[in-house]
Formats: C-alpha cells, structure tokens, sequence
C-alpha cells in the first residue's frame, strides 16, 4: 500500500525528471538515449531486472555489459553521467524512483540492503557473507540515510538483518517507517550524489 500510494505522490516528480532528461537531450547529444534501462541485481538470493531512470551516457551505459561493468561502478564517474543525472536525478535520487515499480512486483521490499549486481554479491558469499541471499532487497535502508558515519554498507546492513530476524514485526515495522522519514528527509535536502 505504502508503494502504491509513493507512486502516485512519484508522478508529478518524474513527469519533472522526464522533462529535465528530455531537455539535456535535445541539447546534448551525447546525452541521447533511452529514458529507462535494466539492471540485473539479486534479492533473496534471486536476480531480476532494476529499473532505473538512465542517469549514464550512451557510451558509458554500453560498458554495464563488460565483466565487472554495472552502473554504481560507472555512476561514481561524472564523465560517465549525463548533465540531468549529474545535476537532476542523483542528487536527489529521482533515478530510483520506477524500483516502485520493482515493488509492486515483489522484487524488493521498501526497506532493506539495496539490491546488489550479482558479480558483487558473489564475491560477498565467497567471504561468507550471504545475508544477499536471505533477504529481500530494499528500495532504501540503514546504509542510505547513514550519511556522515564511519560505518560500513555492509555493517549497516547485518545490523538491519539482525533486526528482521530478532525484533517483533511492530518492532521492524516502526524501525522501517523510521528509515523511510529519514530517506523522504535526506531527498528534500538533496543529500544525494554530488559531482
């Protein structure tokens, strides 16, 4: 319910997000292409498809196909990006917006580890760490409103794990609802990438 109902809040914002990539096009052709793309990434142990709002140049999005190539890797270079998502959506994270969608679906949940690349979450498990694989993925979570502390995604992302499996579903779900005010807080600041 809490998905369907930020869509519909969504709408007005990337009917916004649209138009400032439409324009970045129109101007800059090397900013040309298709307004979404697809991401394999794991939840539960399961891959599925990412949606994003394209934020990478035509060129750079070529490059996700390459061993080791995916979007976090390309995204941390701001030639890679194009001038509506180095100045529009990763500030404000409007890329994510259409993993509502991936919700909707049952391919994340709204709060938990972000869904990760399937090369990455390999060489997780191969350290034994397999929490990836056991848990659903979330659209936010402790790692993404952690901003200005020393601890890492990872770290941040057992201790969220530790509380799905030790806290009452009450419990979880206020501790949730709290992650998502905090998220909603960090996107009206901008608090995002900065190029």
């Amino acid at each position: 319910m809490i998905a369907s109902a930020l869509l519909l809040v969504a709408l007005p914002i990337g009917a916004v997000a649209a138009a400032a990539m439409a324009v970045d096009m129109i101007v800059c052709r090397r900013d040309r292409g298709r307004f979404f793309y697809r991401e394999r990434r794991v939840s539960q142990g399961r891959e599925f498809d990412l949606l994003k709002l394209r934020t990478l140049q035509k060129e750079a999005l070529g490059r996700m196909d390459e061993p080791g190539g995916h979007a976090r890797v390309l995204e941390a270079d701001p030639v890679n990006l194009t001038w509506a998502g180095r100045r529009v959506l990763k500030p404000w994270y409007l890329d994510e917006l259409p993993q509502l969608v991936n919700i909707l679906r049952g391919e994340m949940s709204l709060v938990g580890p972000r869904p990760w690349p399937p090369s990455l979450v390999a060489r997780q498990v191969e350290r034994g760490v397999e929490y990836r694989l056991h848990v659903r993925a979330g659209w936010t979570g402790q790692a993404q409103v952690a901003k200005g502390t020393d601890a890492s995604f990872e770290a941040l992302d057992l201790d969220y794990v530790e509380r799905c499996r030790n806290s009452s579903g009450l419990a979880l779900l206020r501790y949730d609802l709290a992650i998502l005010r905090q998220t909603v807080a960090t996107l009206l600041r901008g608090e995002g990438l900065r190029y």
